[in-house]
């Protein structure tokens, strides 16, 4: 009962993040993109920005300081490592961002957190 209350949490955390990013210029290309390495929750695209973002839902601002941690964004960049010629066939700039959300707070967007 508790993954599925977690599952719930998460996508309403994704829908959340890409509203915040529609109303900023950024068009949504995907959402829970999965690949044989792991899942992206959202891929979007502004201008020549492709971004392959992995959203945190958590229940207050002061957990969202350790909701990722660098395997995790392993996990995300090797992920879209594996699709990025689809959304990015024209040499567009592909970058890993991170959305951290809780309630009452505004999004925290962390741009190109995964630099090898």
């Amino acid at each position: 009962m508790k993954r599925q209350a977690a599952e719930q949490h998460g996508r309403k955390g994704e829908e959340r993040a890409a509203l915040w990013l529609r109303l900023r210029g950024w068009t949504i290309l995907a959402r829970r993109r999965r690949t044989p390495l792991g899942e992206i929750d959202l891929v979007a695209r502004r201008g020549r920005v492709v971004a392959f973002i992995e959203v945190k839902w958590r229940a207050s601002a002061a957990e969202l300081d350790h909701a990722i941690d660098e395997r995790r964004l392993a996990r995300v960049a090797a992920a879209a490592e594996a699709v990025a010629h689809e959304y990015a066939p024209a040499g567009e700039d592909v970058r890993i961002d991170v959305l951290l959300l809780a309630p009452g707070t505004f999004p925290r967007h962390i741009v190109n957190a995964w630099q090898p």
